[in-house]
């Protein structure tokens, strides 16, 4: 499979999985192919990943997995529940190595 056969089976794979569980009172109605798009996408050897979301703000996101060897996709659909900033440097200092320090003290220093 090509580079751009996954990308458009991915692509349709989405479409065809949102608008197959959305209902007819849903506000955001059906979706088409414009309104699914590729966010990352990889490929190794024979086999193919990408993460697509949707124009659709329900904080889904999708990854679509095409193995190659067994010719297979698989869809796995994700709800997005919140966005959470940590700084690694206070909430996790005992983890980071001695040379991200500095880093943050300089961090310090400026604020």
């Amino acid at each position: 499979m090509t580079n751009d056969e996954f990308m458009k089976i991915s692509q349709q794979a989405v479409m065809d999985y949102f608008n197959g569980r959305s209902d007819c009172t849903d506000k955001n109605g059906k979706i088409c192919e414009k309104d699914v798009f590729i966010v990352w996408m990889c490929k190794t050897l024979q086999n193919h990943k990408a993460l697509l979301s949707t124009t659709v703000p329900d904080g889904m996101y999708y990854e679509v997995t095409y193995n190659g060897d067994k010719g297979e996709l698989y869809l796995d659909a994700y709800k997005k529940w919140e966005n959470v900033l940590i700084h690694p440097e206070i909430r996790y200092p005992h983890l980071l190595k001695s040379a991200a320090q500095p880093v943050f003290n300089n961090m310090l220093a400026e604020a």
